[in-house]
């Protein structure tokens, strides 16, 4: 079963310091609940894993991710995941995300994401509608996270200044804020909540209720 997510997150932090983020896997794998990387392959490939708990229940994906693209100037990145748990089922994604200034507020960004996910095995039985809403609100919470980190790191040197006076330092410098100073985020996915809201998405659905 594929699933194809096309999604838009406004960032109240400039594209600089979310750029920062994006461009560093480790980072980026720091803001997904749940995630870990385990071993780095290459200047390009690393080993990881996916932990989803709920209750007391756990399931864990464990596969590799690969840097497909990485463009400073277009601020993209362009990645290939995929991974097996234990029970068989297996998943592969291909990202492109990318980070795009606000024309309007040079502080402000928004972060882009076009997704094609494959899901085979247990975890296809759900569906693509209920797929959809479980990556919507694990996106959620990741994106969250990313604004966190992004927003802690040091502000570009002028953000402080009246609105349009601020430049966008990566644009004109070449360079962003290193990630290594961002905080760490919280690593479990929500799993009760998932589950707590597909339950009651079936059960609007079953009775066709709003």
């Amino acid at each position: 079963m594929e699933v194809k997510l096309d999604k838009n997150y406004p960032l109240d932090v400039d594209p600089g310091r979310a750029w920062a983020i994006l461009s560093d896997l480790k980072a980026v794998a720091g803001c997904m609940p749940g995630a870990e990387l385990t071993e780095q392959l290459s200047d390009t490939s690393y080993k990881g894993g996916v932990k989803v708990k709920v209750g007391p229940a756990v399931a864990q994906f464990g596969g590799q991710v690969d840097v497909l693209e990485k463009d400073d100037a277009a601020r993209k990145m362009v990645l290939r995941g995929k991974g097996a748990d234990k029970g068989g089922s297996t998943a592969s994604m291909d990202l492109a995300a990318t980070i795009d200034a606000d024309p309007a507020n040079p502080a402000a960004s928004v972060l882009h994401g076009d997704a094609a996910v494959i899901v085979n095995g247990k975890f296809a039985q759900f569906g693509g509608r209920m797929m959809v809403q479980v990556s919507d609100m694990i996106l959620a919470q990741f994106v969250e996270n990313f604004r966190q980190a992004a927003a802690a790191l040091p502000a570009p040197e002028g953000q402080g200044t009246a609105a349009g006076a601020t430049a966008d330092t990566t644009a004109s410098t070449g360079s962003a804020p290193a990630a290594s100073s961002a905080p760490p985020v919280p690593k479990e996915i929500n799993g009760l909540a998932i589950a707590w809201a597909l339950i009651k998405n079936w059960w609007r659905g079953l009775f066709g209720k709003t």
